[in-house]
């Protein structure tokens, strides 16, 4: 017989997710959604122990016990610290992005443009903690363009985003 009518397209499979670190939205890019926007944690610059990256922490959280455990972690919110931008000690936002258009993501330090092949989801600049923080956590790439929490400028010093 003949064939028939062409049915609808199936579920996508695949794409990636990352977190967009200084903005509170995602890039424009075809087929990448936000999955929801937040602010960004993680272990006191000063003390050692704490987990090994940031945290993008969504604003309305939900807990599955409102007791507090022994022993325990803390978690604080995170800060920028460079003195020579306007975000200066203003707490850092984040969004947690889907894109259904990239099968991986990759960040490439050091380069402000791609490899062949690859596409630029957002550009920036560097960041973990102080080179002599006690803290051990992973550099990230915050959006040149960075965005704070309306505010947030109160200079607590919980987790650092140093350039």
């Amino acid at each position: 017989g003949e064939p028939g009518i062409q049915g609808p397209p199936g579920p996508i499979s695949g794409g990636a997710l990352y977190t967009r670190w200084g903005r509170t939205t995602c890039p424009g890019t075809p087929g990448t959604e936000l999955l929801y926007s937040g602010l960004a944690g993680g272990g006191h610059h000063s003390h050692s122990g704490n987990g090994a990256n940031y945290l993008c922490l969504p604003t309305t959280p939900q807990y599955l016990t409102s007791g507090i455990p022994t022993p325990y972690s803390y978690l604080y919110g995170a800060e920028y610290q460079y003195p020579r931008f306007t975000t200066h000690n203003h707490n850092v936002p984040c969004a947690v992005c889907y894109t259904s258009q990239r099968a991986s993501k990759l960040m490439i330090p050091a380069r402000i443009t791609c490899y062949s092949s690859w596409t630029e989801e957002y550009e920036g600049y560097l960041m973990a903690p102080y080179y002599d923080s006690k803290s051990n956590v992973v550099y990230e790439c915050v959006d040149k363009n960075a965005e704070t929490v309306p505010g947030s400028y109160a200079n607590t010093d919980g987790a650092l985003f140093h350039h």
